[in-house]
């Protein structure tokens, strides 16, 4: 069956397989160290910190990986990050005395690079398998990986909390390990190992974006994706276990269908936002879906804070907030992968996920922090603060996508 679909097609299902697999213990990863360690009595701030150099690594990551991609390919970034999560994954393995809190901030280190230098493979691969002029087909490519990524990035919450109640922690990582082995062997066999690879050999000072329209989306994304993780990292579930007195399992099952419907609705983007592929998404769907997402977010936060039925609006209201947040985050990944340029892409996309980690590390340094300070309902205004700068942010892109005007789309 696979044999009759075109070789671009192909190699998209292959990045797509890759990149779900990758996600999957990612999430199951973060779930089984958030919970793990808030049951040994770690402060929220603590479980922060056990993420600090996974989002800061994941900066340093995507602004050098995408140099690195564009030089050696993209196959071979992807395939390092596999390699490098298993190896993160076995290390958090060893005898639970010596698992102190330096390794396991070196363990998220390793995983944080590899987590990127596969997202940023797989993001940037998909601008090379369409035809700049089918922009309508890579805005439905985009939104379809970016949506399975992040439903399976909660069914890895899901996973991870379940397992950690069924098999324990050195075991769930055990058997990750043992998948994303099995899943690099298969990329390392069939995935073209010049997919990506610059023509020119790119300078290192290249990997700073000169494009406007990429710095202010990037500014955006920034804003967009600490408005996010300041609440839901580490706030969220601690609040949930703390507050409601809810088991591993209902905290990595809520966090799970959360973010299984947010990547649910991503998929589903181009379909919601209504844009054909003779006139792509810009500005103005950018700009109004961050204004319908702020609403959403003081909603919430008015609620938290005025006590309303507080476990319905924890519910309720971030299940609105995820299903609108998921069409800016499908609108903002279609548009890096669509303004960056044709000859080194993985530089532009890499800047921009540079700024997406920025916005991941602000978001969970802040998330432990300020709710060790004030509890839930300050992270919640401060995420609104946050989406209020991305709505601003965004009024700054180019008025006009530069393929709407493009002859070859009009045919």
């Amino acid at each position: 069956m696979l044999k009759n679909l075109s070789y671009d097609l192909r190699q998209y299902l292959l990045v797509t397989f890759n990149y779900w697999n990758f996600t999957l213990t990612d999430g199951a990863l973060r779930m089984l160290v958030v919970l793990h360690f808030y049951s040994l009595g770690y402060q929220s701030l603590e479980i922060a910190m056990l993420f600090l150099f996974y989002e800061f690594f994941g900066v340093v990551t995507n602004l050098v990986g995408g140099w690195l991609a564009s030089r050696l390919g993209l196959n071979r970034t992807m395939n390092f990050g596999l390699g490098l999560q298993i190896f993160a994954l076995l290390l958090l393995t060893v005898p639970s005395q010596w698992l102190s809190v330096p390794l396991v901030m070196f363990a998220q280190a390793l995983s944080g690079i590899a987590k990127d230098l596969n997202k940023m493979s797989a993001k940037t691969s998909i601008k090379k398998l369409v035809n700049s002029e089918q922009q309508g087909k890579l805005y439905q490519w985009v939104a379809i990986l970016t949506g399975s990524k992040n439903a399976l990035k909660g069914a890895g919450f899901f996973l991870g909390g379940a397992l950690l109640s069924l098999i324990g922690f050195r075991n769930t990582l055990f058997a990750m390990a043992t998948v994303l082995a099995l899943v690099l062997i298969m990329s390392l066999i069939w995935l073209n190992r010049d997919i990506g690879k610059s023509r020119a050999k790119a300078k290192f000072i290249h990997i700073f974006s000169d494009n406007r329209a990429i710095n202010i989306l990037s500014a955006a994304r920034m804003f967009l994706f600490g408005s996010r993780d300041v609440w839901f990292v580490i706030a969220l579930p601690v609040y949930l276990s703390g507050v409601f007195g809810w088991s591993h399992s209902e905290t990595g099952g809520f966090m799970a269908l959360w973010v299984m419907g947010y990547g649910f609705v991503q998929g589903l983007a181009p379909r919601i936002t209504g844009n054909e592929s003779d006139s792509p998404p810009g500005r103005r769907s950018a700009t109004v879906w961050a204004a319908t997402l702020l609403l959403s977010a003081i909603a919430v936060a008015l609620g938290i804070q005025l006590e309303w039925h507080p476990e319905l609006t924890i519910i309720a209201g971030l299940l609105v907030f995820g299903a609108i947040f998921a069409i800016n985050s499908s609108l903002h990944s279609y548009l890096i992968v669509s303004y960056a340029r044709e000859d080194g892409a993985s530089m532009d996309v890499g800047f921009y996920y540079m700024a997406n980690a920025i916005g991941r590390l602000t978001g969970t340094v802040l998330s432990g922090w300020l709710f060790q300070l004030g509890g839930l309902t300050i992270c919640l205004w401060v995420s609104s603060l946050f989406v209020a700068l991305t709505t601003l942010i965004s009024l700054g892109l180019p008025r006009l996508h530069p393929h709407a005007a493009s002859p070859a789309n009009k045919l």
